[in-house]
């Protein structure tokens, strides 16, 4: 089997999120070796710090919605780096390429590429479930010419997660240069290996210790991260 660890970003998104629920993911995260730990800006400096670079650490940027101007992207971006962030997960300005405005949708993508080329990783996120399969493939189209290094399904706060379909489609439009990071509902380790088999090389997931582990989390997650 897959060393499963290796390809999650342990999360933890929700708004009321305490001190002592993060050092508990950061525990898990370091005795499992996951790829990192995903959260809101105000923990980030608090989480490198934790984390000491033995797993890396993420924040989200303009998130749930991405609907913030791309000038505050940049910024949030900016500083997240500054406290610490290894890698960046931004949502996509779903309501500019709704409305087929291709260039801001380009330019708002590219504001956070310049700040954070050569110092974090960058995924962003389309929220594959507020679109058809054009749009899809447009964001991909756009997130591969913006050179970015992976295109994510899902906040885990919209509509829907990540399918197997959706990752497939990602992996065909970006291929083997980006990286395709699914989120959103994947909570067993038989999920995780099927979006793996379709082509991610990331989960995100809040259900993490379950999924290297082969239980079956009972409780509701915080959200469908």
């Amino acid at each position: 089997m897959k060393n499963l660890a290796s390809y999650i970003d342990h999360t933890i998104l929700k708004a009321d999120a305490s001190m002592k629920e993060i050092d508990k993911v950061c525990d898990e995260a370091l005795e499992h070796g996951f790829a990192s730990v995903c959260v809101n800006p105000y923990y980030v400096r608090h989480v490198s710090g934790r984390l000491s670079g033995e797993v890396k650490t993420t924040s989200v940027i303009g998130f749930p919605l991405g609907a913030n101007r791309s000038e505050v992207k940049a910024l949030e971006a900016s500083l997240a780096i500054e406290d610490g962030a290894d890698e960046l997960d931004m949502v996509m300005n779903i309501c500019a390429l709704k409305n087929k405005d291709y260039d801001i949708v380009q330019s708002d993508i590219m504001s956070v590429v310049n700040v954070s080329k050569g110092k974090a990783i960058l995924k962003v996120i389309i929220e594959t479930s507020l679109l058809n399969e054009e749009e899809k493939v447009k964001a991909c189209e756009i997130c591969r010419d913006c050179y970015v290094d992976f295109v994510k399904t899902s906040t885990g706060f919209s509509t829907g997660g990540a399918t197997v379909a959706d990752v497939a489609l990602m992996k065909n439009i970006v291929g083997d240069g980006i990286g395709v990071k699914a989120s959103g509902g994947v909570r067993d380790s038989e999920t995780a290996l099927k979006m793996i088999d379709a082509g991610a090389t990331r989960i995100g997931a809040s259900a993490s210790v379950d999924i290297v582990s082969g239980s079956i989390s009972k409780d509701e997650p915080e959200s469908k991260y």
